[in-house]
């Protein structure tokens, strides 16, 4: 029997808020999930009780209720697609039919009116998705959203390629795979949730995407210390940065702690990233950059909490606090050449203090 492993308080310098109508929410989502009946009644069964709206609500506390659920909606639709056909089901195993079933889903987002799919549950509920997506965004978002659910896509098939041949990538291309992964296709709906469009000059920054890569590379390395107890114990293969740096020599333990100090480091990055970003900005970058930390802190709140990590047949060790320290604030790039660069952008004098309360009154 393997040795229960102990995750410690993570660092969180973001203040936690939720959405009022979080428990609506909740219970909206899970009648979108037996309306369109996503993934299979067992699967559905699990899913609808995970507070998926609950982390909707936390990722836009003061946003407009019908994009906090449309959100909703589509993390679940997310995880049924994922859990159903890649950590469930054959298809996880098949990358060439995976990736043939994705761009037939690409092509029901790009054009819901396509008569393709017609019968395929997955394919309803993403037709619905993508109606209220026109219904809440601008044109630009639209495109955006299924430009980067094709990212998505790209790097599910990438994941079932080495599920396949039961290979473990390096660091370098574990954090790319993870950077176009499923943090990507929420971005646009931060902005729709507000009801605003930031403007290319400004999203298209290389500063201002280092700040969402940033965003999704903290979400990612989270989720995967969190989901670390429940996977290490599910069947079959598994990605995670854990076992990632397993592979490269680590105990368990080692891993746990070296991939808490990662996260530490690029949390500490944000922060000053963002302050200065703030000082800089117009109102919808500064709300843009909220949007972000609200996205950081939520997934945190959701993963402490969601009963898809804590796992209560077979409890996860997991702290229900924060620390309000990191383990490691270095103003070094972590040894990732894919990300290592996001490091040029912020003078390395600039204290965290500052960017936390910048960032914070942005």
């Amino acid at each position: 029997m393997e040795s229960e492993l102990t995750v410690p308080p993570i660092f969180s310098p973001i203040p936690p808020a939720i959405h009022p109508r979080h428990a609506d929410i909740d219970v909206q989502t899970a009648a979108w999930a037996e309306t369109y009946r996503i993934g299979s009644e067992a699967l559905r069964a699990k899913l609808v009780v995970q507070d998926i709206g609950t982390f909707s609500a936390r990722i836009l506390p003061e946003g407009r209720e019908e994009v906090v659920s449309l959100l909703a909606d589509f993390v679940l639709w997310l995880l049924g697609v994922d859990d159903g056909h890649c950590e469930e089901g054959e298809l996880g195993h098949r990358p060439g039919d995976l990736a043939g079933l994705r761009h037939r889903l690409i092509r029901v987002a790009q054009n819901p009116e396509a008569p393709m799919m017609q019968d395929d549950p997955l394919a309803a509920g993403l037709r619905d998705l993508r109606m209220r997506v026109d219904r809440y965004g601008t044109a630009g978002q639209t495109a955006r959203w299924v430009d980067a659910l094709r990212e998505y896509f790209f790097s599910v098939v990438w994941e079932a390629a080495h599920r396949r041949a039961g290979t473990v990538p390096d660091l370098n291309d574990y954090t790319l795979l993870r950077l176009y992964g499923a943090t990507s296709v929420v971005l646009p709906l931060l902005e729709m949730g507000y009801g605003y469009e930031l403007q290319p000059h400004e999203r298209d920054r290389t500063a201002v995407r280092a700040a969402a890569e940033m965003a999704s590379f903290v979400i990612t390395w989270d989720n995967d210390i969190f989901s670390h107890h429940k996977e290490r114990r599910a069947p079959g293969h598994y990605l995670n940065a854990l076992r990632v740096l397993e592979r490269q020599g680590m105990s368990t333990e080692q891993a746990l702690t070296t991939a808490i100090a990662q996260r530490d480091r690029v949390m500490c990055l944000y922060m000053r990233l963002c302050g200065q970003l703030s000082e800089q900005g117009s109102p919808q970058l500064r709300r843009y950059l909220r949007s972000l930390s609200s996205f950081i802190r939520g997934a945190q709140d959701w993963g402490i909490s969601s009963v898809r990590y804590t796992t209560p047949d077979d409890p996860a060790n997991l702290k229900p606090v924060f620390s309000d320290t990191p383990t490691d604030d270095r103003h070094e790039p972590l040894d990732i050449p894919a990300v290592a660069w996001w490091w040029d952008l912020v003078p390395g004098a600039v204290p965290l203090v500052h960017g936390r309360h910048a960032a914070r009154a942005a």
